[in-house]
């Protein structure tokens, strides 16, 4: 399978608002996708809808009962999307909130803390990655302490900007408890093989709960959460085509019989706190219907998960088709990689790589070619060596970089006109 067709990606970007616009700056390109994804319109009219109804859940009026109705579909939709094997879905405050939260239940409930199955197994390890965004590497420095258990990171690659089962393999013990796994880097663009990092880790700890940041990866599809054969799952909608202002988590039948917060004589398994917003199930079932809609436009199949993974496929293509574009160059105008002094984290042809090129140019402040790129409306990322990306960086040696993110809905004369204005940077 190709990339998408022209008709098929002016399709694709009628379905989102603001995709060659900004309300502040006008015509602009938008490469900042890692950083939050543009919004369907879909989504824009479904919160508008909900944002005025008054009703809550659990009554008994027919309002009360279709509000009911649309969270148990958009359940459904999610279940389906990421092919999900029981467990439960719920949403929370955001993708970080929900990665502290199921890391917290899964580092007290593998203690004696608040499980007395293991008052005599002492304490054990929570195992992560240095790749890792701080929301799940935080949580586990936390929660590791407190349960008593010992914490240790695998080291990422800086060649590959990702990191291997083979990694893993080396740090999982017996006693692991608790694993983490960053499905796909925010700032080197490189996705890890869950699937064989998970049966790494369960070979050697096979009751160990498995907690995967989806957050980078959701926009680009392909969550198989049958195959993964892990714990937990968290995304954050805005990053894949929702809104802001909620997190939606996965966990399995085993993870949600972890003790965990819920009001008293309540229900066992409920891992929602107070009202839920309808509003953010229902976007996310707008969501999932834009995945099989894009499904529906690069395949035949009438079953749903065929359309789901051909929509992958059709992003991945795409996608590569812009970093490619982007490395190589377009036309008569050379690419990143032709460009003296220009450095690609994760180096310039790596299979990792899942829509965004990350890069920095030697003896160069980043935040003025982020600033000259902006000037020509191209929108791009300046990532800094703080607590978000001295994960990556400072093993570089780099202060900063340039992150270039793009999603299937940009195309190749948008990265045409971002490599023109680099053309156009006078270096010192």
């Amino acid at each position: 399978m190709t990339a998408l067709t022209e008709s098929q990606v002016a399709s694709v970007r009628d379905q989102f608002a603001h995709v060659a616009t900004c309300p502040e700056q006008g015509n602009r390109v938008f490469f900042e996708n890692a950083g939050g994804a543009l919004t369907l319109k879909s989504v824009v009219k479904t919160s508008e809808h909900y944002a005025a109804i008054p009703d809550n859940q659990g009554r008994d009026n027919v309002g009360s009962h279709e509000l009911v109705r649309v969270i148990t579909q958009a359940k459904a939709d999610m279940r389906d999307f990421m092919n999900a094997p029981g467990g439960q879905f719920f949403v929370g405050e955001s993708g970080t909130e929900l990665l502290f939260r199921t890391i917290m239940n899964a580092c007290l409930g593998t203690s004696a803390i608040e499980n007395p199955e293991y008052e005599n197994l002492g304490p054990g390890r929570v195992l992560g990655s240095t790749l890792e965004h701080p929301a799940t590497r935080s949580a586990c420095a936390r929660w590791a302490k407190i349960a008593g258990h010992e914490h240790h990171l695998v080291k990422h690659s800086n060649d590959t900007g990702s990191v291997d089962a083979a990694d893993y393999a080396e740090a999982v013990t017996e006693n692991t408890r608790v694993a983490t796994i960053l499905h796909t880097s925010p700032v080197t663009g490189m996705g890890v093989d869950v699937e064989a990092v998970v049966k790494t880790i369960r070979a050697v700890a096979p009751n160990c709960f498995i907690v995967v940041d989806g957050i980078q990866h959701a926009a680009h599809g392909g969550i198989d959460l049958t195959r993964y054969n892990v714990d937990a799952y968290v995304v954050s909608p805005y990053k894949v085509f929702s809104r802001h202002g909620y997190g939606l988590a996965w966990v399995s039948d085993r993870f949600s019989d972890l003790p965990h917060d819920a009001l008293q004589n309540g229900p066992e398994r409920n891992w929602e706190l107070g009202t839920r917003d309808t509003g953010s199930y229902a976007t996310f079932s707008d969501v999932v219907n834009y995945f099989e809609w894009l499904g529906e436009q690069v395949t035949d199949s009438n079953d749903r998960q065929a359309k789901f993974q051909a929509a992958s496929v059709a992003i991945k293509n795409q996608e590569k088709q812009l970093t490619d574009a982007m490395l190589h160059g377009v036309g008569n105008v050379k690419g990143l990689s032709d460009i003296p002094g220009v450095q690609i984290i994760g180096g310039v042809d790596n299979p990792r790589r899942e829509g965004l090129v990350a890069f920095w140019i030697d003896g160069v402040d980043s935040a003025d070619i982020v600033k000259h790129l902006n000037e020509r409306g191209v929108r791009t990322h300046l990532r800094k060596a703080d607590h978000y990306s001295g994960n990556i960086l400072d093993p570089l040696n780099q202060s900063s970089c340039v992150r270039v993110s793009t999603c299937h809905y940009n195309t190749v004369a948008e990265v045409h006109e971002f490599l023109v204005a680099m053309q156009a940077y006078d270096t010192p």
